[in-house]
């Protein structure tokens, strides 16, 4: 299969599945808004670790008068410990990836080359503006400072995609934009 599959611009048209290996890692990632945890909500059948969820299930236990600043090092150990445990299982899994922290990326290439399998990127390409568009819709934002990072992250990784390069240890990408989300149903694992 290709390094890089580019299913933007085909509205409609597109594949309505995506299917994966047994064990490999999928991980999917974009800009904050562009869509990431809808889509997985949307569309994957199996194990998946979505850090949106672990922030969800600690703000309704919170409460309402803390910031979230104060216990998001907690959010993030529990993702984390929460990940590791299902990449332990061995199976196949959707991971949510913010895109700003290589190291995690890199983890799970590990993880993936440790079972035998590929660690696999879906990277949802949309405008800066549809992104802030999403996380109004959703009624949550990032800062401005951490946009901006995510914004160069995920740019840096565009470029690298468009020519050609996936990012190290990664065994292929499939870039999508909004309507090739739209038409997809299924991201899954083949048995």
């Amino acid at each position: 299969e290709p390094a890089v599959r580019d299913l933007r611009g085909r509205a409609g048209s597109g594949p309505h599945a995506l299917l994966f290996a047994p064990q490999d890692v999928v991980v999917v990632t974009g800009l904050p808004g562009s869509g990431k945890s809808t889509l997985m909500r949307r569309t994957v059948r199996g194990p998946r670790v979505d850090s949106q969820d672990t922030r969800d299930r600690w703000d309704a236990r919170m409460p309402r008068f803390l910031p979230y600043a104060l216990y998001r090092p907690l959010v993030r150990l529990d993702h984390y410990a929460g990940l590791r445990r299902t990449l332990r299982t061995g199976e196949g899994v959707v991971v949510h990836d913010c895109g700003t922290q290589a190291w995690v990326r890199r983890w799970l290439a590990r993880e993936a080359r440790r079972r035998g399998a590929h660690l696999r990127l879906l990277l949802l390409d949309v405008t800066p503006q549809q992104a802030l568009d999403g996380q109004r819709a959703r009624g949550r934002g990032v800062s401005r400072y951490a946009f901006l990072r995510h914004r160069a992250a995920v740019e840096r990784l565009l470029r690298a995609v468009r020519r050609g390069e996936p990012p190290a240890g990664c065994g292929s990408v499939v870039l999508l934009d909004r309507d090739a989300t739209d038409t997809l149903s299924l991201i899954g694992f083949t048995r």
